[in-house]
């Protein structure tokens, strides 16, 4: 409890109640009557809170006449909301009882409005405490792959993004306490998200109006990840974690700490992970050697375990923050260095044995990020709060190939966020957003398959959200101005060429000559307006339904309209929307319109908020016009890889196949995703509970035809046992087989995977600690991810064990 809570329990003890004016105290209690101890009670459209003590009790000052709207949250407490009068010269004693939510009910940071999964009108999904801890990875991906809707893109464990419902890459945002996380992760599969979990507080899935407020890049969704780098108080609190895991002997240790006086606050925190190569189950060695031959010398075997060559890394990074505190809010500034090496399997050329230490591939990663938050709160008549978000990153990736740099990846981003959020005006909350971000992204190498260039935008947003009666109505809308800006642009007068039924190079079906290379000062502007609206209805006690209509548009990425070269991560030629082939079958400029990409989509939510049984069931339909996505050409050309060993590669005929990617262009087309996501949570006793879940998407072209890489339907089920000092969690998850594929696409078995967790809390020196073991495919199964690039010579990894302590003060 606060000093200032305190004090202000202290006076209403001592006056009468008619002599408080603007005054209500109160106490929140559970549906048993029992009082709930660190409950926060909230004023909407303001930033006036307090906290219950330990007799349940708060008091609340200073509020101005008219109608309120206090909002009551929790932890483990569906959310309530109360709409009070209040008139001058007049104090209020009010109880306000809470009733239990199997479902974890916790509000997002991402939007400066309140929004959480069972209130918003719109899917919106968080991980945090606990279950982030027992589910955080070393990629982000990963981590979040177990939320309804979030599947991974699993790049053999050293690198995945985020895949929402179907849609991934430049569509969906990964954003770092609401700015852009600034790496070039949403360029290959192979770049690994410059951002890390196991300092995180929480990590925040948006979907629908919510996305207004970060841009067109943001179409599929956004993925925030949450820390208390700049710190919005100085209590003192902290965790900190020691972990082994056995599969690939994984060792992290990680921390994050907050103290400081009462005007000044300070943040810290440092992680560390070392891996080796991890291992899979040996039926799916054996399932590798008989699907392709091409790539044996992706794995090899240690005391009978066979592994994934070059998937090993090495992390590490700290971050340190401080803010000054003040009545009307904060401002603070935080510095972090991230650093990570990783393998980067599958990347062989010409039959390379990537297992030979001189000659494997990997990623050697720097980020240097700095924040400066703050917030003010205003007494205005029209403004009662200001929300600054200011950063700036300089990101480099390199890549190392026979212990010389191959190709440099580097990303420079100034960003800048000013929410002006305006006091209720009619009983609306919300406010505007003024977004500004310029990226500079240059790539340099063998494998710089996209030319140097500028990114800048500039957009507008309002957010608006009303109460009428039983129904919540939340409004949203973006302009955004996009700028492009390339001046060397490189036409390379390739040799590309079909292979006919044999393989061999066919060169009377295409032929290109390598020539003298053209360039281009290429400029483009796009002005993305993207408008959303949504409904709650609270039609039945503990009973809502969520509608979200959405019309958003995105400007295409410069990797989608000016790629032209290898792509090893993916193992493709690829060739931007710019470029086309002609008539004469050379590749030339593209006579087609570069429009901007525009879903159309509607979100229909039921939920069950409260009480002994919980669920969230969503439906969703989303048609995609204009959607960038690579096809095929049937056509080949040369990597233009030195393999610096060329007297070893003997092929028997003149054409080296081995050095040769498949050409992928990418076009735009109509295209329709439709899917839901289900969730059922049943509170069996107080100690005992089951979830379960569902979720699957349908990705197609309009006209027929599949979408490459989509998830398939997956369902499971969790058991949870939790008592004062012990935890224990069983996790199994079936996915399907998919055999929705698109051209050149194989379908993907189904399988099962049975993972389950035990802790148990005890107190060591007067510190609050956890110790853990956590199992992982506990069964063995070889399991390919459909939407991997690599899920020919990648699986998941075998059977695991991790041992852990975690700490807390």
């Amino acid at each position: 409890m606060t000093r200032k809570s305190q004090l202000a329990l202290f006076i209403a003890a001592l006056l009468p109640t008619n002599a408080l004016a603007n005054t209500i105290e109160g106490v929140v209690l559970n549906n048993q009557g029992k009082v709930v101890t660190n409950a926060t009670v909230e004023v909407e459209g303001s930033d006036i809170t307090a906290v219950t003590d330990a007799s349940g009790k708060f008091v609340i000052t200073d509020l101005k006449s008219g109608l309120k709207e206090l909002h009551i949250t929790a932890p483990g407490y569906a959310h309530l909301h109360r709409d009070i009068t209040f008139s001058d010269d007049k104090g209020q004693s009010i109880t306000f009882n809470l009733e239990r939510s199997p479902i974890e009910v916790i509000d997002i940071e991402a939007t400066p409005i309140h929004m959480s999964a069972m209130e918003s009108s719109s899917p919106v999904s968080v991980l945090s405490g606990e279950q982030l801890r027992r589910q955080q990875a070393a990629t982000l991906g990963d981590s979040l792959e177990k939320l309804p809707g979030v599947n991974t893109n699993f790049h053999a464990k050293v690198a995945s993004t985020p895949i929402i419902r179907g849609l991934s890459g430049p569509r969906v945002l990964i954003t770092q306490n609401g700015l852009d996380v600034s790496d070039v992760s949403r360029v290959g599969p192979d770049h690994s998200v410059a951002s890390e979990a196991s300092t995180a507080k929480q990590i925040e899935v948006l979907r629908g109006p919510a996305t207004l407020f970060y841009g067109s890049g943001a179409i599929g969704g956004v993925v925030n990840v949450v820390d208390n780098r700049v710190p919005t108080d100085s209590t003192t609190r902290g965790e900190w974690n020691v972990e082994h895991n056995s599969v690939d002997n994984q060792k992290i240790a990680s921390f994050n700490a907050t103290t400081g006086t009462d005007s000044f606050a300070f943040y810290a925190d440092a992680f560390w992970r070392e891996a080796d190569d991890y291992e899979i189950p040996v039926a799916a060695e054996l399932a590798n050697d008989d699907h392709d031959h091409d790539h044996d010398h992706d794995h090899e075997e240690h005391s009978g375990d066979y592994t994934v060559a070059n998937s090993n890394e090495e992390s590490d990074g700290f971050t340190l923050g401080t803010s000054y505190l003040f009545d009307q809010g904060f401002v603070g500034i935080a510095v972090e260095q991230f650093n990570r090496q990783y393998g980067i399997p599958g990347h062989t050329h010409g039959g390379e044995d990537v297992n030979s230490a001189e000659e494997s591939v990997y990623a050697d990663l720097e980020q240097t990020k700095v924040q400066l938050l703050g917030e003010y709160n205003l007494d205005n008549k029209w403004l009662n709060r200001v929300n600054l978000r200011a950063g700036f990153t300089d990101y480099e990736h390199a890549e190392i190939e026979h212990g010389a740099v191959g190709t440099t990846f580097e990303n420079e981003t100034n960003e800048l966020r000013v929410d002006l959020m305006h006091n209720p005006f009619a009983q609306w909350n919300g406010g505007l957003s003024f977004h500004y971000k310029h990226s500079d992204v240059e790539a340099q190498g063998s494998e710089a398959f996209t030319p140097p260039s500028q990114t800048q935008s500039f957009a507008i947003a309002l957010m608006e959200e009303k109460h009428f009666g039983d129904f919540l109505v939340q409004l949203g809308g973006r302009v955004e101005r996009v700028t492009i800006d390339a001046d060397n642009v490189l036409l390379p007068n390739i040799d590309a060429h079909a292979h006919n039924d044999t393989g061999v190079h066919d060169d009377h079906a295409h032929e290109e000559h390598a020539g003298n290379t053209r360039v281009f000062d290429v400029e483009q502007e796009f002005t993305p307006v993207s408008l959303s609206t949504g409904v709650v209805w609270d039609f039945a006690p503990s009973y809502n339904l969520g509608l979200s209509v959405s019309r958003s548009e995105r400007a295409p990425s410069v990797s989608e309209l000016l790629s032209f070269g290898p792509h090893i991560g993916t193992g493709t030629y690829e060739v931007g929307a710019l470029f086309d082939i002609h008539e004469d079958g050379h590749f030339g400029l593209s006579e087609q319109a570069l429009d901007l990409e525009t879903a159309n989509n509607i979100d229909l939510t039921f939920r069950k908020t409260q009480g002994d049984i919980g669920f969230i069931l969503n439906a969703f339909y989303n048609q995609v016009d204009n959607y960038y996505y690579q096809i095929d050409t049937g056509l080949y050309a040369e990597s233009g890889h030195d393999h610096g060993d060329e007297h070893n590669h003997d092929h028997g005929d003149e054409h080296d196949h081995s050095s040769e990617l498949p050409v992928y262009l990418f076009k735009t087309d109509d295209v329709i995703l439709h899917g839901f996501e289900a969730q059922v949570a049943w509170q069996l006793t107080n100690e005992f509970k089951v979830d379960l879940f569902s979720d699957y998407v349908r990705a197609r072209l309009k006209d027929g035809g599949d979408l490459p890489r989509t998830p398939p339907l997956r369902f499971g089920t969790e058991f949870s046992y939790q008592t004062n000092k012990l935890s224990a969690h069983l996790h199994v998850t079936r996915y399907q087989e998919q055999d929705r594929t698109a051209p050149e696409e194989t379908a993907t078995n189904g399988y099962t995977m049975l993972d389950a967790s035990v802790s148990y809390d005890l107190s060591v020196l007067n510190q609050d600690v956890s110790v853990y073991l956590r199992g992982t495919n506990l069964t063995d199964t070889e399991a390919r991810v459909h939407s991997s690039f690599l899920k020919n010579i990648a699986p998941r990894p075998g059977r695991s064990f991790a041992l852990g302590i975690r700490g807390y003060f």
